[in-house]
């Protein structure tokens, strides 16, 4: 078995370690270039939204690549997720390739179901062996978010532009490298001692901007154009509202062992303006902006894949959000069309916005 998955982010690290832990070949797709993103778009229906065109891109890269069986999650609700599964093998398979597919669907209470499909995957495994790769995986996810987020609180701060996102690429390759969680911890901690050194004494007068949206374009930087980057760049503190471990915990973990329960603060927090499952991440959407405003930040920018129900109607709620609590919001569509430069000239003309109305509640 030659197995591979989409890219989301930094997190293939994490997910390759975990895998090749249970001795599994893993075969990476390239990171998302112009061409991924042609490849998907060529082969995939054309109001599809952007996630699959590239899911499919990724995917045909790796079966270049040598790649036989496929891995991704699946879903449940109103978003169209649950049904990309069956699309993308559809696709695939018209387009000559022989391979196999596997869906890892929400546990919904169901361990039991959980690990029938670990299984599939791995084959019969002692639990030792399922014990040290959760714990190498884990230990590298965690790592990784704790990076990426030190990296948006120093970006605005860094003595020359692209020192800090240079430093944060030296550091993940090093935990990429690491074969143990010992290793992991020392490479963070090195990391996090890098990344500071090339950044000189930070203040609090810097706007803050919180990032909201759908998964895979939050956690994505090819796919939202590299936003966050370009705003730490522009001094700007930025606040992502997603992150893969969390994002776990919730909805996989908290999901499995019904002893646990899913968190209710985001319907709490989106109270009155959206009360219930619209499916994706539309309540959290709604959720984490109320939370920005509460604390204070300057401003939210959503983002979200061309044709998504669930962010479209975040959409269309975020200008009672923004009028009713007084935080500026922008929303962000992307599709295969969207262009770096482009998204640079609103994301300008948007902090301009929010240096204004700073000055006007002073």
């Amino acid at each position: 078995m030659k197995l591979t998955f989409a890219r989301l982010g930094n997190s293939h690290i994490a997910g390759k370690a975990l895998l090749e832990a249970l001795g599994i070949d893993v075969v990476l797709p390239p990171p998302p270039t112009k061409r991924t993103m042609s490849l998907g778009s060529l082969h995939s229906p054309e109001f599809a939204c952007l996630p699959l065109k590239v899911n499919i891109g990724n995917y045909l890269e790796a079966l270049e690549k040598g790649a036989d069986t496929i891995v991704m999650v699946g879903g449940i609700g109103p978003c169209r997720l649950g049904l990309y599964g069956e699309v993308q093998r559809q696709i695939l398979e018209g387009l000559g390739y022989d391979f196999k597919m596997i869906v890892v669907e929400p546990p919904q209470g169901r361990l039991d179901h959980v690990i029938r499909q670990l299984r599939e995957i791995t084959g019969a495994q002692p639990v030792t062996q399922y014990i040290r790769a959760g714990h190498i995986g884990w230990s590298k996810l965690t790592a990784i978010d704790a990076l990426e987020k030190l990296a948006l609180e120093l970006r605005p701060f860094e003595e020359s532009r692209g020192c800090v996102s240079s430093a944060l690429e030296a550091a993940l390759k090093c935990i990429d490298e690491a074969d143990s969680p010992k290793a992991v911890a020392f490479a963070l901690e090195n990391g996090k001692e890098a990344m500071k050194s090339v950044c000189r004494k930070t203040d609090s007068k810097k706007p803050r901007i919180g990032i909201v949206g759908e998964v895979f374009m939050v956690l994505e930087p090819f796919v939202n154009c590299e936003i966050e980057k370009c705003l730490g760049e522009m001094g700007v503190l930025v606040y992502r509202s997603i992150y893969l471990s969390d994002w776990i915990v919730e909805h996989v973990v908290k999901d499995a062992f019904r002893i646990f329960r899913k968190s209710k603060l985001p319907y709490e927090l989106a109270k009155p303006y959206l009360c219930h499952f619209v499916g994706g991440h539309g309540v959290e959407t709604i959720a984490s902006t109320v939370d920005y405003a509460r604390q204070g930040l300057d401003g939210v920018i959503q983002v979200a894949p061309f044709t998504c129900m669930p962010e479209i109607i975040a959409q269309d709620l975020l200008p009672t959000v923004s009028r009713d609590l007084g935080i500026p919001v922008m929303t962000l569509v992307f599709d295969e069309h969207s262009s770096g430069t482009g998204v640079l000239t609103r994301l300008e003309a948007f902090i301009d916005l929010v240096q204004m109305s700073r000055r006007a509640r002073r």
